[in-house]
């Protein structure tokens, strides 16, 4: 186990799709097409067209106001967090400083430095979604959601995570790590919960999943790495409290 986080399919290897154009929504046609061969429509029927034409131009704002984002969808991802969330807040519950500092070998992850770089790397994470939002609207992805949530179970493929991610020391405590880890997991929840955004239209930047996509690879990510903890506190030698 050396410096990595298994980001096999996370923005690091740049995957790139192609935009796709979300077809015309087919607004009405309020124009002289409602003259027949110069034959005018009767007053009734020219009133009806008006009123229709009217009604429809105006439910469009309605449709494009409406909540892209599915009840199952968000759902999901929420239910994605929570577990996450709890889960890692478990899995260092109890530990002794020794325990969190202690490594595997020369160049493994310590616990302490593995939530260091959830802390880290969530941040970053966040801050390619937020950028994202501004991705044309019709773009679609090339990744199937069975993909993602498989990424977060299945540790045999890895990379090495991107420098920036290292973890370098830059918390006091694997507790000052969790509370920045916390904290910035606070934030996304409350995006998930109440955003109005099609996070389904939208591909994230250099990458071939959508937003919505990448909101629960962040979850999925953090995953991985718990199970890289339950794999430090297995290894021979791990220390006893």
């Amino acid at each position: 186990m050396g410096p990595q986080d298994g980001t096999a399919i996370l923005p690091d290897v740049h995957w790139r799709t192609k935009d796709e154009s979300r077809p015309g929504t087919g607004r009405p046609d309020v124009g002289p097409t409602w003259i027949d061969s110069g034959a005018r429509l009767g007053d009734a029927r020219l009133m009806r067209h008006v009123l229709l034409s009217v009604a429809a131009l105006v439910a469009v704002p309605a449709l494009l106001a409406a909540d892209p984002l599915s009840d199952g969808d968000r759902q999901r991802v929420l239910a994605h967090f929570a577990m996450t969330d709890a889960w890692l807040a478990s899995e260092i519950a109890g530990l002794t400083p020794a325990q969190q500092a202690w490594r595997p070998g020369p160049d493994a992850w310590s616990v302490t430095d593995v939530v260091e770089h959830l802390a880290v790397a969530e941040a970053q994470y966040w801050t390619q979604l937020q950028a994202s939002l501004t991705q044309p609207l019709g773009q679609k992805s090339s990744v199937g959601d069975d993909r993602i949530l498989w990424y977060g179970i299945d540790r045999t493929d890895r990379a090495r995570t991107g420098e920036a991610r290292v973890p370098t020391g830059r918390y006091a405590s694997t507790a000052a790590a969790l509370a920045d880890f916390e904290k910035q997991r606070a934030v996304m929840r409350e995006f998930a919960r109440t955003t109005k955004e099609d996070l389904r239209g939208r591909v994230l930047k250099d990458s071939q999943m959508d937003v919505y996509q990448w909101l629960v690879m962040i979850s999925a990510h953090s995953q991985r790495h718990i199970l890289q903890v339950r794999e430090i506190k297995a290894a021979p030698g791990f220390p006893a409290r």
